[in-house]
């Protein structure tokens, strides 16, 4: 998708195509901000006033949930929807886009763990004739899980959020879209460069059902979800819906009068993402994924150690199995971002967990290159 500034808004030929006939999306009036529901503790006044004002123009809603060693925190800000403009609700669902790379990689490190695969072997191992002979050097299981595989981007419903859009109802299988980027040959040597991308973990999605003879979500719950307590997360697959109390993801679009309208995006078949990207949860949900991986409840040693590793071979290299490595002050945290239209997502947490951060926005414009100012003001007020 090109990129986008959060400022810039989109083609009014999207708004002529949403305007006829039966694809017309409603305008929602905006409901007069309210105050934040935040834990008590005074320290963590900062931290309230970061998700204040909502909803605004980039964020209906905001959910955070602060934990380590200095206590717990909770907060939530915003509507659930702006039809009804019920306050946010703390235990809402929402797609949690990417960070479902952190389940993908955590369950093929387990099965690692348990001999039922090898790091260091060829993909070609679990899925003969994956790769045509374009690959000569072999991509391993750990280039995939590192994104040091040098397998391009598959076929996708287009590049614009209005392409998208109108595909939302459709199916793309993940089946189709990694033949498509096998198609085009390595864009580079397996191990040479560190390239992000969501085919890494659709092909480990593919291995994950190989191995375990179970679809990608039943073995993604058995090795994952259910060791975490995690039992409001689910993965999808082709049903457009949101099951359960959850919060509407909206987008921003413009009208050939230059104004701006709001279109709800919360339904939208997620099935290309996949293994990288459908999963539905919470954000408590997701901190007990963080606390429970990172304690090695999960995944045990020496296979944890895959997720705190980049690649020392590779300059800038920031991503390891699963997660991605940033350094702040001197300390080094370790997280996972997300994004599916309407909604953004962020986990992140210190090695000993004395710190983590877990957060879901309801976001206008969610795709967008540029940071979220909400996100923003979360983020710096959670790590001071």
């Amino acid at each position: 998708m090109r990129p986008r500034r959060r400022t810039t808004l989109l083609a009014a030929s999207l708004v002529l195509t949403l305007g006829a006939g039966p694809l017309a999306a409603p305008a929602f009036a905006s409901p007069a901000p309210s105050a934040p529901v935040c834990s008590a503790a005074p320290s963590d006044k900062a931290l309230c006033e970061a998700i204040g004002g909502l909803p605004d123009e980039s964020t209906t809603a905001a959910l955070v949930r602060r934990g380590g060693t200095e206590g717990s925190w909770r907060g939530s800000s915003g509507v659930r929807d702006l039809e009804s403009g019920r306050a946010a609700d703390p235990d809402a669902r929402f797609r949690a886009g990417s960070t479902t790379k952190v389940v993908t990689a955590a369950a093929v490190l387990r099965l690692a763990a348990q001999g039922e695969v090898d790091l260091d072997a060829s993909i070609e191992r679990y899925l003969p004739g994956l790769l045509g002979p374009d690959f000569e050097t072999p991509v391993t299981v750990r280039n995939l899980l590192n994104h040091t595989s040098g397998i391009q981007p598959g076929v996708s419903w287009g590049d614009t959020f209005e392409e998208l859009y109108a595909h939302r109802y459709d199916t793309l299988t993940p089946r189709r879209v990694v033949e498509t980027a096998v198609a085009q040959g390595p864009a580079f040597t397996a191990g040479d460069q560190q390239q992000y991308l969501n085919i890494n973990y659709t092909i480990l999605g593919m291995l994950i059902e190989k191995v375990t003879g179970r679809s990608y979500a039943s073995a993604a719950t058995r090795l994952v979800l259910r060791p975490a307590g995690m039992r409001h997360t689910y993965f999808p697959g082709t049903d457009p819906r949101i099951r359960g109390p959850h919060h509407r993801g909206y987008q921003t679009v413009e009208r050939p009068d230059g104004t701006t309208r709001l279109i709800d995006v919360t339904e939208w078949n997620v099935a290309d993402r996949w293994a990288a990207g459908d999963m539905i949860s919470t954000t408590a949900d997701l901190e007990r994924l963080v606390t429970a991986l990172f304690s090695g409840q999960i995944v045990p040693e020496p296979q944890l150690r895959e997720m705190f590793t980049v690649p020392t071979t590779i300059k800038d290299a920031a991503h390891s199995a699963g997660l991605t490595r940033l350094e702040l002050q001197g300390t080094v945290y370790w997280g996972k971002s997300g994004a599916r239209p309407g909604y953004s997502t962020m986990i992140a947490a210190t090695e000993d967990l004395s710190f983590t951060l877990v957060y879901s926005l309801s976001d206008t414009d969610a795709k967008d290159e540029t940071s979220n100012p909400v996100a923003d003001r979360i983020r710096e007020a959670a790590l001071k």
